[in-house]
């Protein structure tokens, strides 16, 4: 019934209403065509944005790795110099502690002769104390035998000037006293002169030990020094070094 009435229907009218259809189908497809292609534009422009920052990423990430590249080599130069200081640091520091123990070696040899020379001047000081007082005795028997001397002397070796008469005084003294006299005197200058070597070499002891305290000072300063050039060296050459973990480093031991 409905193709009928299209075949009754006005060929006219149809082509009109067809024509309308057609049309709007028309107009339906243009303003697809026009989504699509703002669509499509969007699209390129937002694909053009994300080019363009990741380009500029890109850069800033290369810009980086160039900087990182440089800290790199010039960490490695710094640690290489660091290396090298503290290779001269501990060949310096050998040498300062061989020359240091040699040093002492000396000084305890040289302390310990001394002490033995010392020893040797005490024991001959004694012996010649004991000497002078046995000869001091015999030179206070012989005086106390002589007449003349046992007027002169008392029993303790001083002189009795208050019973010297003037006739007494007018009197010269024999050979005997004058030589007694004199061994005495021999005496007693080489007993000052064994007092004074011995004071010498107290004294030289004393200065050799002063010495020897003021070299191991040196010596731990040295050490102290050194020690702590080379933690101040690591710490500077790890931290330096932001690409490699920072490794512990312990000091040697100090030798005793």
């Amino acid at each position: 019934m409905r193709e009928s009435q299209l075949q009754q229907e006005d060929p006219m009218d149809r082509y009109k209403r067809e024509n309308r259809r057609l049309q709007e189908a028309s107009m339906r497809l243009e303003q697809e065509n026009d989504d699509l292609a703002h669509e499509l534009v969007t699209s390129k422009i937002a694909l053009r944005n994300d080019l363009d920052q990741a380009e500029d990423k890109a850069d800033v990430l290369n810009k980086e790795l160039l900087l990182t590249k440089q800290r790199l080599v010039e960490a490695e130069e710094e640690k290489r110099k660091q290396e090298e200081e503290t290779a001269q640091l501990k060949e310096v520091f050998r040498k300062q502690l061989e020359k240091a123990e040699y040093e002492i070696k000396k000084t305890t040899a040289i302390i310990a002769e001394y002490k033995q020379i010392c020893s040797q001047l005490s024991t001959r000081l004694e012996k010649q104390q004991t000497a002078s007082k046995e000869e001091l005795e015999v030179v206070k028997g012989k005086m106390m035998t002589c007449k003349h001397c046992s007027d002169i002397f008392s029993k303790e070796g001083t002189l009795k000037l208050a019973a010297i008469s003037r006739e007494d005084q007018g009197i010269e003294p024999d050979d005997e006293k004058d030589s007694l006299k004199k061994q005495l005197r021999e005496l007693e200058l080489e007993l000052a002169q064994t007092k004074l070597q011995l004071v010498e070499a107290k004294c030289k002891i004393q200065e050799l030990e002063h010495q020897r305290g003021a070299l191991m000072n040196e010596i731990q300063a040295a050490k102290n020094s050194w020690f702590s050039k080379t933690l101040n060296s690591i710490k500077t050459a790890t931290g330096t070094q932001p690409l490699q973990p920072p490794q512990a480093t312990q000091p040697p031991k100090e030798s005793t």
